[in-house]
């Protein structure tokens, strides 16, 4: 975006978030998730970033949670009350850190004190002369909610204070901030009594907790027995960096988080940040993601504030389930039953470690109910592990330049008409999509691109999740698309793009077998690949895929017709497939995604061709060497490879646990090799 388009997009999402704050801190209701609005918020931080010219005092990136109820006391905080920057991954961390040494013109040690992002209400405490006075909310940054009543009820916040160390010496008035939060078993057991009542119970222990502490009854507070830590001292007590505040708070008596953690390089803060987002399952309680922050305090001071938070900490949030992204196109794809299904096409986003690409539309209705225009802004769920969809349209961001979805009056895959059978649109040919499906067997099958774990089934799944809709969509597939799906998973989902990329090479003759031209098999491949080699003006050169169809599209009939054992029928055949332009665009998509044909084998083998007019039939298992590479040897050595024991057959190879062929062929006086003989004829 330009920096016209820019400005207006940041007029939108300010105006937005704005809406979504004002609900959820002073109307106490969410109308999106936090993770829906993390996301906005940090779109609107990142263009504010490439233009700060177009920062302004007003914008959500610059001010701290909402304004306190009108309930409570106004409390006047000692300093501000800030919160954090979200970071998502490990560049965003480093981008942080970098921005950091920016601003401070010098190197900065890699020393952090870590902490779990405990998803609470943050708080702030205020003694004088040991006693508990005061409790308050973050509110605005400046004044927050005076909560005191409730906050007393809290068994972890002590009501008086006690050095444990001599070191230490309470001074007349101390100040701690810290975290105020319900474990999951409080939550489940507040929600559960709601729920006998016929009450409205919580989304999340979060609201819980929030809802809890701005109870002007504090009995109620009190029955919902509410936990906390302290993690920060804004008293000086003589402490030089934030691993010691801990070590004080601890010994004046407050409750603090053992899982912290300090830590000397960018590796370990991601390794922490990392366990965590597997392990949080272990904890009592909900986080977020983990808090990074600046060891040394000097420093940290030095670094201030960039807008609502400290340049020298951040939260280093965790994978979430919901994120915005956008609607970049809607695909309509063809199932194994005709059955037309919209597949909704992304700017990649991260969903739960996952990178997301593609989202289910379910049906045209789906489409119709979200009000889903091309180029809109989504939010896109992924809970648990199941399909990303999306669930909200934001129609409020858009430009004026989305582009309305029509349902197809003809099927994309055949012409045929479209048919309306209730929510479902089908494509009025029963045989739809069973040639392409065909081809795709064949395109991953032995002899072709031999993709072990990608069988028929697996095909047929993608094909119907809207994940592929030719061959060459299978090297586009990323590990997250295939992550999402129902009983696959990360290894399963690993293990096949690994596989596929390791069958980016291929033999020419196998690639062109792959093609599924009518008439064609494994022999006539090899005849092909031979004619195309001997078309190339310099042997030297690397063969690309485009070459083939140039080099064989300018092929006549009479041509293709000379070539040994290639007669009318088949000739028509290749000639036909050359000349379709949209096999030319299939083959240019199969050279972009990183195909690569070798063809120094087939040249060493045009020179050294001591095998022809020699034929060939294996039967049984080799043990040091696979089916089709001894059939790849044999070509190279100009001999020819058959599946049938005929009089003409010059030699029948046998490996272990031969079929009926070894019997044909000492019937019919045929040579039998066995395979130390063969790989003797092969030197």
């Amino acid at each position: 975006m330009n920096k016209v388009e820019t400005s207006k997009r940041i007029e939108k999402l300010r105006k937005l978030i704005d809406e979504y704050r004002y609900s959820y801190h002073v109307l106490d209701k969410s109308l999106v998730s936090d993770e829906a609005l993390d996301a906005l918020k940090r779109e609107l931080f990142n263009l504010e970033q490439e233009f700060p010219d177009l920062i302004t005092p007003d914008s959500p990136t610059q001010r701290v949670a909402g304004a306190p109820l009108p309930e409570f006391e106004k409390a006047k905080h000692e300093k501000p009350m800030i919160s954090l920057n979200d970071v998502f991954s490990e560049k965003e961390f480093e981008d942080w850190l970098q921005r950091l040494k920016n601003f401070l013109g010098k190197d900065v040690a890699p020393e952090f004190y870590l902490e779990p992002k405990i998803d609470g209400l943050a708080i702030e405490l205020v003694y004088e002369n040991g006693i508990f006075v005061q409790g308050s909310t973050r509110g605005d940054g400046i004044v927050g909610e005076d909560v005191t009543q409730n906050l007393r009820t809290v068994e972890a916040i002590p009501l008086k204070l006690e050095a444990l160390n001599s070191k230490y010496q309470i001074p007349k008035r101390i100040v701690v901030r810290g975290e105020v939060f319900l474990t999951l078993k409080e939550f489940e057991r507040i929600n559960k009594e709601l729920s006998e009542k016929g009450e409205k119970v919580f989304a999340n222990p979060r609201n819980l907790a929030a809802g809890t502490i701005r109870q002007l009854d504090s009995s109620i507070a009190a029955s919902r027995r509410l936990d906390s830590y302290a993690y920060g001292l804004v008293t000086d007590l003589g402490q030089k960096n934030h691993q010691e505040e801990h070590k004080i708070l601890k010994e004046l008596g407050f409750k603090t988080n053992l899982d912290t953690k300090f830590v000397n390089s960018i590796k370990e803060v991601v390794t922490y940040r990392n366990y965590w987002e597997k392990n949080r399952g272990k904890l009592t309680y909900e986080i977020d993601g983990v808090v990074v922050i600046l060891n040394n305090n000097n420093l940290f001071d030095e670094a201030g504030i960039i807008g609502k938070a400290p340049r020298g900490a951040c939260a280093y949030k965790f994978s979430p389930k919901e994120a915005t992204t956008k609607l970049v196109d809607i695909r309509v794809q063809v199932g194994r039953t005709g059955v037309l299904t919209p597949v909704a096409d992304l700017e990649p986003v991260e969903l739960n470690g996952v990178t997301i690409t593609h989202a289910t539309l379910h049906n045209f209705d789906e489409i119709e109910r979200l009000g889903l225009k091309i180029g809109d802004t989504v939010i896109v769920s992924r809970a648990g592990d199941v399909i990303p969809k999306i669930i909200k349209n934001l129609p409020e961001l858009r430009t004026g330049d989305e582009v309305s979805f029509k349902i197809p009056k003809k099927c994309p895959e055949d012409g045929s008409g479209v048919i309306n059978e209730g929510v479902l649109w089908k494509c009025a040919n029963p045989n739809c999509g069973a040639v392409r499906r065909e081809s795709l067997y064949h395109f991953v099958s032995r002899g072709a691109f031999n993709m072990e774990g990608l069988g028929p089934k697996i095909i047929d799944r993608f094909l119907d999740e809207g994940l592929i809709s030719d061959a060459g969509d299978i090297f586009e597939l990323k590990k997250g698309d295939i992550e999402v799906l129902e009983r696959f998973g990360e290894k399963s989902a690993e293990n096949i793009i690994t596989e596929i990329n390791l069958r980016k090479k291929i033999t020419l003759p196998r690639f062109i077998y792959s093609l599924g031209i009518l008439h064609i098999g494994e022999e006539t491949s090899q005849l092909l690949a031979q004619q195309v080699i001997s078309k190339m003006k310099n042997q030297n050169v690397k063969i690309k895929i485009g070459d083939i169809f140039n080099i064989l599209r300018l092929l006549e009939l009479e041509d293709l017709q000379q070539i040994r054992d290639i007669g009318p029928k088949v000739a028509q055949s290749i000639f036909d497939w050359f000349r379709n332009d949209q096999n030319q665009v299939f083959l240019k998509k199969l050279e972009k995604s990183g195909v690569e044909l070798e063809t120094t084998r087939l040249r060493s083998g045009l020179e050294n061709e001591k095998l022809k007019g020699m034929s060939f039939v294996l039967t049984g298992t080799l043990s040091s060497l696979g089916r089709d590479e001894a059939k790849e040897k044999i070509r190279v050595l100009g001999g020819e490879v058959t599946e049938s024991v005929s009089k003409k057959l010059t030699y029948l190879v046998v490996g272990e646990n031969p079929g009926s062929k070894l019997e044909k062929a000492q019937k019919l006086g045929i040579k039998v090799l066995d395979e130390k003989e063969f790989l003797k004829l092969l030197d």
